[in-house]
């Protein structure tokens, strides 16, 4: 876009009313549409000794008591991502009901032994529905709705069951936050995911003060529901002196994005007004900059598991979160220590630091440079936000995983990378997709302030350059939308970066219903 067309699309912006974004925002992401999104070029998998660290039994236990110290200092919260909806989860469901209105098990069976697989999957739910937690309750709400759900499974009558679960006359699961969800079963009640997270906070994000402090990202049209089943778990759990300080944010508008035509004009819908888009969840970069917190861990609503299971669970978060206050103590020492007579030897004992601790050699880079030009390279270079990412064995999980990457400046990072940033046509960028032997679990823990106390700008670690640009549709119109830089990809592209490896317990993602159904989910008693 050149500068009159510039001028062109500003003059369109500015008979426009209430346009949400500035005008300046607009035509950057209109020009981002016009040049696309370069994919990151990857130089290598991260693998175990050459990206990713393992820990050892001796250093576990230091890390765990670094982190319990800050603890009782107050200084971790824990932040959840929790406003996406469910209606994912009961996605394949919802299809075959939706194909056929009339569908019962017989027909059903048929399908998914002809190979359909939303059929199977709805197989398996219907087959399986009394081991999920929200049985009991599907039960009540049928019986109150004047039908007897154990009559509805027997005579087959599919489309009736899977109503009951999703839609508003019944459990209306498909239209609630995820964290909404009865995920797993006890004796004494079933559990939200969101109780599970509280109470999964109430092990590693509360000190001596016994405060727990946990943030989660929700929408609007939730925020009453949410809260209500907040102030209720509050009540229920606010014994023995626990206290609690937990927090809500939403997406802010200010984060969404224009959509565009396949030629790259602004796209109106029927009334003629811009439509704008939700930015993602690198929009929660906003979020996550406003807490102006001191340590952070991230999890995912949908990455939780039952009492049973959790103390690995808490083992390795206070292990990442140890180890981040460890590097972040030497490198707060380093930058405390910087002086205007810092010589060769001090740069050159920075080199090592961070080749040692992040594995990346700076030696070439800053071969020409006088020591003026390196003093002030690799003092910006340190002075950054720091993330501790923990990091699984590969299994068939759709999402980011680990990898060395080179930019066109040649510099080498540790990033997280989602299969969409990278070219798939090229076989030697899919050679090195494929080699990758762990996976992000997004289980983080994040060093938000400088050496100094005060908090980073996150924003301004972010790298514009890593956004999406994706295919949508509106009033059956297609359409293009960006993307932000996702939250743990793009968004913290310019921290210092640490992957450490962390065991497969620690990662138990709910994305389809069903996998409400394998083990880790289901009580004790059953597995």
């Amino acid at each position: 876009m050149d500068l009159e067309e510039r001028k062109e699309l500003e003059r369109e912006l500015l008979n426009e009313e209430n346009l949400h974004l500035p005008i300046k925002t607009i035509i950057d992401q209109v020009e981002i549409f016009e040049k696309g999104i370069p994919y990151l070029k990857l130089l290598k998998p991260c693998l175990i000794g050459d990206g990713i660290k393992t820990i050892t039994e001796g250093e576990q236990r230091d890390y765990i008591n670094l982190f319990l110290r800050a603890l009782d200092e107050g200084r971790t919260i824990k932040f959840v991502p929790a406003s996406g909806a469910a209606s994912r989860m009961f996605k394949k469901q919802l299809s075959v009901v939706s194909n056929n209105p009339k569908v019962n098990l017989q027909s059903i069976r048929e399908d998914a032994f002809g190979g359909d697989e939303d059929s199977a999957d709805t197989l398996k739910f219907i087959e399986n529905i009394n081991s999920f937690a929200f049985y009991e309750e599907l039960k009540a709400i049928s019986k109150k709705n004047g039908k007897e759900l154990d009559r509805l499974i027997i005579a087959g009558q599919v489309s009736d069951i899977i109503k009951l679960v999703a839609n508003e006359e019944g459990l209306n699961y498909s239209n609630l936050p995820k964290g909404s969800i009865l995920f797993h079963a006890y004796p004494e009640g079933a559990r939200t995911a969101f109780e599970e997270h509280f109470v999964e906070a109430m092990h590693y994000s509360a000190g001596k003060d016994k405060v727990v402090r946990a943030h989660f990202t929700i929408s609007p049209e939730h925020e009453k529901d949410v809260k209500e089943l907040f102030k209720s778990l509050i009540e229920k759990h606010s014994t023995e002196g626990w206290k609690f300080d937990i927090r809500f944010s939403f997406q802010s508008p200010s984060t969404d994005t224009v959509s565009v035509t396949f030629d790259n004009q602004l796209f109106r819908d029927e009334e003629g007004k811009i439509v704008f888009r939700p930015g993602g969840h690198g929009a929660l970069l906003k979020n996550l900059n406003d807490l102006k917190a001191d340590i952070i861990l991230i999890k995912n609503i949908d990455n939780i598991v039952p009492d049973y299971l959790k103390e690995e669970t808490y083992k390795y978060k206070k292990i990442i979160g140890g180890y981040l206050i460890d590097l972040q103590k030497k490198v707060f020492q380093i930058l405390n220590n910087w002086s205007e007579d810092s010589d060769e030897s001090f740069i050159n004992d920075v080199v090592k630091f961070i080749s040692k601790e992040f594995g990346i050699d700076l030696t070439l880079k800053l071969k020409s440079n006088n020591l003026s030009e390196k003093k002030k390279y690799l003092f910006d270079y340190l002075n950054r936000p720091i993330r501790v990412c923990g990091m699984v064995k590969k299994e068939e999980h759709p999402g980011g995983g680990p990898y060395w990457v080179i930019d066109k400046d040649e510099n080498i990072s540790k990033q997280v990378v989602e299969t969409a940033q990278v070219d798939l046509s090229d076989k030697n960028q899919v050679s090195i997709l494929d080699e990758a032997t762990h996976f992000s679990p997004v289980d983080f823990a994040c060093g938000v302030k400088d050496y100094l106390g005060y908090n980073f700008d996150l924003q301004k670690y972010s790298n514009p350059d890593t956004g999406l640009i994706t295919k949508k549709s509106k009033d059956g119109k297609e359409l293009k939308a960006l993307e932000l830089p996702g939250l743990w990809n793009g968004g913290m592209y310019y921290w210092l970066t640490v992957f450490i490896e962390v065991p497969k317990i620690t990662f138990n993602p709910v994305k389809e219903v069903n996998d409400l159904l394998k083990p880790e989910h289901q009580p004790a008693k059953n597995k």
